[in-house]
């Protein structure tokens, strides 16, 4: 059975970047808060965990992305299910990769980018916090095309699109999520 202990221990193994470590905290708890948003409470577990490792094998492997990951996964007995999970969010860069199906795949597709998104707008706020941030301002950093150029505008309309929302939607959503965790990730980064 793949744990919380394990995934981490595994998520560090391949992973040094603060960044990255961040990165895999934030979906993680922005992944939980979605199972419960969307009455998948009971899952909410499985969901954080595919949030935490989802990125299991970028920093390690960026040309293998997704496709590395499985051979990593197995090495804490990762479920088939979890493996598919984490592998479909790099679907729309590799084909051969499954397509997000579950709504906890969909989800995670969407929120991926957007949370990188959101980060990367955190940082220019001068209270360094996603607690003021408002959707409006999102959708402003959203469609400046040189901010945070690697944080993918179409994968997370894709996102919006495949959960059948409104991109402000999906925005007030991950932003609610960031928000109620904001301070729980920065305890476990200090």
């Amino acid at each position: 059975m793949c744990t919380r202990e394990n995934a981490l221990q595994l998520l560090y193994k391949y992973n040094k970047e603060p960044f990255h470590i961040r990165h895999a905290l934030t979906v993680e708890a922005v992944m939980r808060w979605y199972a419960h948003d969307l009455r998948f409470s009971d899952e909410a577990d499985f969901w954080a965990l595919v949030g935490l490792l989802h990125d299991v094998d970028f920093e390690a492997y960026p040309e293998q992305h997704c496709r590395k990951a499985p051979e990593l996964l197995a090495e804490i007995g990762a479920s088939q299910r979890l493996i598919r999970a984490v592998c479909s969010h790099g679907w729309n860069a590799d084909n051969s990769l499954p397509q997000p199906e579950h709504v906890m795949e969909k989800v995670l597709y969407a929120a991926d980018e957007l949370t990188g998104l959101i980060g990367a707008a955190v940082l220019m706020r001068p209270s360094k916090s996603v607690q003021d941030m408002e959707v409006k301002s999102l959708r402003k950093k959203y469609k400046d095309k040189a901010f945070a150029a690697g944080c993918s505008r179409e994968v997370i309309a894709q996102g919006a699109q495949l959960l059948g929302w409104e991109l402000d939607t999906l925005f007030e959503k991950t932003l609610c999520a960031m928000r109620e965790s904001e301070s729980a990730i920065e305890a476990q980064l200090a």
